[in-house]
């Protein structure tokens, strides 16, 4: 489910861009007063944990995302954990004690406000993303920061047509940053130099949501909001291969929306991606040939291990399948409508989150939910992070919690 700024919807409208709160036949349903089968949120039933896990330790971001659509996310690089709130606050952390290193406030970088002035909004929408030393945001105004990554201090400002709203992609000097205005732009990422940009096409009716960029073998891959995945060659911006994963149906503009919303994933010499109404494909890297599609819809991140693919539906359905040829192996409906992020894989076992701020632990084999936690009342909105098989995962209201999952079962 996206979530809906009031206060900008009108701008919104200008710039044909929709907010859409569920696809498919809940969106008809939203209309009625009457519940039913397709708007129920499914509650929550008695659940026997089969193992405890443990906070190891919780910080403040800031202010968080509050209501807003948002996919920043905490991320883990040169032994710290880097985050963001919407107002602007751009944080490091000890990655083992959680204590603060440094905090850059992106809403007032020249120290310029007085004691009297209120805080405007930085709108921060777009990562962090770490590379060369640097961490990487950009905001809904267009606004790309580099930060030193020991200091938080500034070290390049630069501009794209459009908001950033989700992180950039980087790899060999070169930053990647999508914008929701069709705009692709790639910099110099040590001195913020415009390198090359492409205008890709935008519908008049779209998701409030893009896709990151992926680099991989000298190419950027990103979905489309026509229900494309396209490529690029890193260097120079010239265009490759382009591949359909969404499919056009129905009569009307709200009914054709295919958005590829979600990063694509590269896993050896394939990439897969997913579109909001559509389909889950399986592609050739080389060449962009299709190897095999599925029907399923999701504008969440992929999570692959192994030969297993874990996808969340725009139901809040998870599902596993088989990573070679799309087979089903499971499904998992108890968190219908409950706005679930994006699957991670930490152990054994899948984690998701949800809307009222629980962890949901399945696991691999069965789907089955073993463990449930509850983080922040506030609401988890995006995938959790996942290393060294921590979790990291942070609240609508700025809180970031790591969480450590037992690696083996208590005997019984």
């Amino acid at each position: 489910m996206h979530f809906f700024d009031k206060k900008n919807f009108k701008g919104f409208c200008a710039k044909k861009v929709l907010v859409i709160f569920l696809l498919s036949s809940t969106l008809l349903a939203c209309s009625s007063n009457d519940e039913d089968e397709s708007t129920r949120i499914a509650e929550l039933t008695v659940l026997e944990n089969a193992f405890e896990v443990e906070e190891l330790w919780d910080n403040s971001v800031g202010e968080g995302v509050e209501d807003y659509f948002s996919r920043i996310k905490p991320i883990i690089a040169y032994d710290k954990v880097y985050s963001a709130s919407r107002m602007g606050y751009v944080t490091a952390f000890e990655k083992d004690s959680g204590d603060r290193v440094w905090r850059a406030d992106l809403s007032d970088l020249n120290n310029e406000r007085n004691f009297w002035e209120a805080r405007t909004s930085a709108l921060v929408a777009g990562g962090p993303t770490a590379g060369l030393n640097k961490i990487f945001v950009g905001t809904e105004n267009g606004d790309v920061y580099a930060l030193d990554s020991e200091t938080g201090e500034l070290v390049w400002h630069s501009k794209i047509k459009g908001e950033v709203i989700t992180p950039p992609a980087i790899d060999s000097g070169v930053l990647v940053v999508n914008s929701a205005s069709g705009l692709l732009k790639a910099f110099d990422a040590t001195t913020g130099e415009e390198l090359w940009e492409i205008e890709q096409d935008v519908p008049a009716l779209t998701l409030r949501g893009i896709s990151a960029p992926t680099i991989a073998s000298g190419g950027v891959l990103v979905g489309s909001a026509k229900g494309d995945i396209n490529v690029y060659i890193l260097a120079t911006g010239q265009s490759g291969w382009a591949t359909e994963v969404g499919e056009p149906t129905g009569s009307t503009e709200l009914q054709r929306v295919v958005d590829v919303d979600s990063a694509p994933v590269v896993f050896g010499d394939k990439v897969y991606v997913i579109s909001a109404r559509g389909n889950l494909v399986a592609i050739e890297l080389t060449s962009g040939r299709i190897l095999w599609k599925r029907q399923y819809s999701s504008y969440r991140q992929i999570a692959i291990y192994r030969n297993d693919i874990y996808i969340t539906t725009t139901r809040g359905h998870v599902y596993s399948l088989n990573r070679i040829n799309g087979i089903e192996r499971w499904s998992n409906v108890d968190l219908t409508n409950r706005r679930v992020t994006g699957p991670a894989v930490v152990g054994k076992y899948v984690v998701v989150g949800d809307f009222e701020g629980y962890l949901h632990w399945l696991d691999q084999d069965t789907g089955d939910i073993v463990t449930r936690h509850e983080v922040d009342s506030s609401g988890i909105y995006t995938t959790p992070t996942v290393v060294d098989d921590l979790i990291y995962v942070q609240s609508r209201d700025g809180d970031l919690d790591v969480i450590m999952t037992p690696k083996d079962l208590p005997k019984e």
